[in-house]
């Protein structure tokens, strides 16, 4: 079983060393489908109130919360590069999103009235009924000893972008009214790859009613880049065209 030591502030990631030509590639198009997402697991709480009131952290708070986030993240992907599962704990990081993002769950985990055996346990639940890695699970432990399973979020996003730059993967989103066919998915992966260059090309599914039809994607560095085809940007920019304003009329 593979073991984590826990990150410190000054912990440097060991990325930039591994050769890029080293990576073990991912095919061009790795296309993750509507459908395919995680099963909510029927997980048991014990009573419990937390405070709504937690305290502000400030800008200072907010930028050593995302350096640690890093720094686990960073710490998580070396041990998962090392035993060849980066894309499974990939997979195992996503779910855990997922799982976290249920205020029950994260609440659960931030009440400090509970023992942190009983965190473990039912870190224990989640990890055997989603089959995560062992390395994942005893990430898990960490951030509950050290009290940093709040940071659990960030990490996740952290951990994304680790992975995207190991892979050379470009991350593309794609918001539609309806499912996309998974040949639709592929052209416009095909597209964002030209655009970018990318080795490899990932595709997220949202949906999104208020697009009325066709199509959004969004890439490029924090989703700065936008391919806008749906009827809504049309209706809008038909509306803008509509707005002449005052007209003056020559006598």
């Amino acid at each position: 079983m593979a073991s984590l030591q826990h990150p410190t502030a000054s912990l440097q990631s060991k990325h930039a060393l591994i050769p890029r030509n080293s990576l073990a590639q991912k095919p061009i198009l790795n296309i993750s489908l509507p459908g395919t997402t995680f099963t909510p697991l029927k997980l048991k709480f014990a009573s419990f109130s937390l405070s709504a009131t937690r305290r502000s952290q400030g800008a200072s708070g907010a930028r050593m919360s995302a350096t640690a986030a890093s720094s686990y993240a960073a710490a998580l992907a070396d041990v998962a590069f090392s035993n060849n599962t980066l894309d499974a704990t990939t997979s195992d990081i996503e779910k855990i999103d997922e799982i976290f993002a249920d205020p029950k769950v994260s609440d659960y985990f931030a009440d400090p009235t509970l023992a942190v055996e009983q965190k473990r346990k039912l870190v224990d639940e989640i990890a055997e009924s989603s089959g995560f890695q062992p390395h994942t699970r005893n990430f898990l432990y960490i951030l509950v000893d050290a009290q940093r399973i709040d940071l659990i979020n960030e990490i996740a996003k952290e951990f994304e972008l680790v992975y995207n730059a190991l892979t050379d993967t470009e991350l593309a989103v794609v918001t539609s009214v309806v499912k996309l066919e998974s040949q639709h998915l592929a052209q416009i992966a095909k597209q964002v790859q030209k655009l970018t260059g990318a080795k490899n090309v990932r595709i997220k599914t949202l949906l999104d009613p208020a697009l009325v039809a066709g199509f959004t994607v969004r890439y490029g560095n924090s989703g700065s880049k936008l391919i806008d085809m749906s009827v809504r940007k049309q209706l809008e920019d038909i509306a803008a065209q509509l707005e002449l304003g005052d007209i003056s009329l020559a006598v």
